[in-house]
């Protein structure tokens, strides 16, 4: 079992004393970098809380628009080179694909995005 509290839970905590605690007393020139650093935690706490479940869901779309196996990366690769030779113009299943990629990115580096709009 795992030491409580868990690896998303213990970023959460970090970010929150990093943003509250120690950004408003950093100099000027370092508070961006705290900032990119605060935001790479959020990131990396909400990947966590969603586990590999995203990842296989567009794994599993690929393969069956590309048809045929791969990694998630190389898939990713030869989806782009299919989309700039035009081999997906006005395909539904290529742009469901991709609009439920990004928005699962979008959920994952900006959220509030997501619920602004």
């Amino acid at each position: 079992m795992r030491e409580q509290p868990e690896g998303a839970a213990l970023l959460a905590v970090a970010r929150e004393v990093l943003l509250r605690e120690l950004l408003p007393g950093l100099p000027e020139d370092k508070a961006y970098a705290a900032r990119m650093i605060a935001n790479a935690m959020g990131i990396a706490e909400r990947q966590l809380r969603e586990g590999v479940g995203p990842q296989e869901v567009e794994h599993l779309a690929l393969v069956a628009l590309l048809q045929r196996e791969g990694g998630l990366a190389e898939l990713n690769r030869e989806l782009a080179v299919r989309i700039r030779q035009g081999r997906f113009d006005g395909n539904d299943e290529a742009w469901s694909l991709l609009w439920s990629a990004t928005v699962q990115r979008v959920r994952e580096s900006a959220p509030k995005a997501l619920t602004a709009s």
